[in-house]
C-alpha cells in the first residue's frame, strides 16, 4: 500500500487487475441534436450514466483499466447499449444479463431523452428509467470479495444516481463499499442530487440519510454546487457557501464529523446562458482548500457528463499521486472538454487536457 495524494492509501497498480470499478446503470440516450424531443423526427444514441461516465473517462482519456458492476435486459436495446460500451473499452465482465419478459414488465432497460438547450433555453432531459435491471440488484447478488480481493481493485466509484434507483440500492452500495474497505480499496461516492429521483423516497431529506448512512465508508466524496451541504450535511440548507472561506467552513465541518474523508471535490458552474457559463471547481484535502484554475465563459456544446469526467480527472490525478492542485485542474480541464462534444462520455485525450490545463488555446493544431 503506497501513500498517494491527500493522504489516501492507494494500492498499488502492479497489484490489481482493475484501477477502478464503478458501480450504477447504463442507459441509452435518445439525442435530437439541434431539435426538441417533441418535435424531432430522428436521434442519435449514446450510453451514459454518472457511475460508468467516471470508468469510461478514465478509460478512454487517461488508459486506466476500468471495469463496470451494472445490469441490463437481454433484448436488442440491452445488446445496442453493450455494443456502446464494448466501443467504450470499460471491461463488461461484471455486467450481468437479466431475462427479458417481452414487454418490460419485469425488467427493462432504462432510457432517457436530452435536449442539449441553446440561449436562454436551457437544458432539459426526461428519464424513462423505472423497474431497470440493475434496479434490481440485491444485497449477495455480487462478490464483492472476489472482485476486490481475488481481481484486485485500487479504486472504488459509485454515487447518489445509483442509490437512488431502488429501496435496495443503498444496501448493495454500503454492502460494495464495506468489502472495499476491508481489502484496502479506495472508495468515492458522487452525491449526485437528482431531485426526479428522489421525489418519492423522501426528496433531499432522504437522499440525505441515504448520504449519511454511507459517508463513514467513503474517502473521497464529489458533489455539485450545494450537494454537499443541502444533502450530506443538512438537507434544509440552501445553497451553502460563495467564496473560498464558506467552502472551507463547510468542508472542514464535514471532515470533522467523517474524519474517513480524505478529499472533497466539488464544481462550480455559473450559467450565463444554456450554452456559455463560468466553469470552476474547489477542492479541500488535509485541512486545506484548493481552486482550480477558471474558465469564464465556457462555451458549451453538451453539458451532461461535465460533472462526471472531472471526477475522472481528478481520481486520475490523486491515482497518480500528481497533488491536489494537480487533480483538481485535471478535473475541471477534462470535464470542460468533455462539455465541447456531444454525449454524456468524454472524447478528450490526456495531451488535450495537459495542454488545456496550461493555457492552451483553441488554436488549430497542425
Amino acid at each position: 500500500m503506497s501513500e498517494g495524494s491527500a493522504g489516501l492509501k492507494i494500492r498499488p497498480k502492479d497489484e490489481c487487475r482493475w484501477d477502478l470499478i464503478s458501480l450504477g446503470e447504463v442507459m441509452l440516450r435518445f439525442d435530437p441534436g439541434e431539435q426538441r424531443i417533441a418535435f424531432t423526427r430522428t436521434f442519435r444514441v449514446w450510453e451514459g450514466g454518472g457511475e460508468y461516465n467516471v470508468a469510461r473517462g478514465l478509460r478512454r482519456c487517461f488508459q486506466q483499466r476500468t471495469s463496470i458492476v451494472t445490469a441490463l435486459a437481454d433484448n436488442p436495446v440491452g445488446r445496442l447499449i453493450e455494443d456502446l460500451m464494448l466501443q467504450g473499452g470499460v471491461d463488461l465482465s461484471h455486467l450481468r444479463w437479466v431475462d427479458y419478459d417481452g414487454i418490460g414488465r419485469e425488467a427493462r432497460n432504462g432510457i432517457y431523452f436530452l435536449e442539449r438547450g441553446f440561449g436562454v433555453r436551457g437544458a432539459m432531459g426526461m428519464m424513462d428509467r423505472g423497474h431497470t435491471a440493475i434496479s434490481q440488484i440485491e444485497i449477495g447478488q455480487v462478490d464483492w470479495d472476489a472482485i476486490f480481493a481475488d481481481e484486485g481493485v485500487r479504486w472504488f466509484h459509485t454515487g447518489g444516481v445509483m442509490c437512488a434507483l431502488s429501496q435496495d440500492a443503498p444496501a448493495v452500495a454500503r454492502e460494495a463499499m464495506i468489502s472495499a474497505k476491508r481489502n484496502g480499496v479506495t472508495v468515492s461516492y458522487d452525491c449526485n442530487y437528482r431531485p426526479s429521483l428522489w421525489k418519492n423516497a423522501g426528496g433531499r431529506q432522504g437522499a440525505c440519510d441515504v448520504n449519511r448512512m454511507l459517508a463513514p465508508f467513503v474517502d473521497v466524496i464529489f458533489g455539485h454546487e450545494g450537494d454537499l451541504s443541502a444533502v450530506l450535511c443538512d438537507a434544509s440548507h440552501g445553497p451553502p457557501w460563495h467564496s473560498y472561506q464558506s467552502y472551507n467552513d463547510m468542508a472542514a465541518r464535514v471532515c470533522r464529523e467523517f474524519a474517513n474523508i480524505k478529499v472533497i471535490a466539488t464544481t462550480t458552474r455559473r450559467p450565463k446562458t444554456a450554452n456559455r457559463n463560468d466553469w470552476a471547481a474547489f477542492g479541500y484535502a488535509g485541512g486545506e482548500t484548493f481552486q482550480s484554475i477558471l474558465f469564464e465563459d465556457l462555451e458549451i456544446l453538451d453539458r451532461v457528463g461535465g460533472g462526471d469526467s472531472f471526477a475522472a480527472g481528478l481520481i486520475y490525478g490523486l491515482m497518480e499521486a500528481k497533488g491536489m492542485q494537480w487533480a483538481l485542474d485535471c478535473g475541471v480541464a477534462h470535464g470542460a472538454l468533455a462539455m465541447t462534444t456531444p454525449g454524456d462520455s468524454s472524447m478528450a485525450s490526456l495531451s488535450e487536457v495537459e495542454r488545456l490545463m496550461t493555457g492552451g488555446s483553441a488554436a488549430v493544431q497542425r
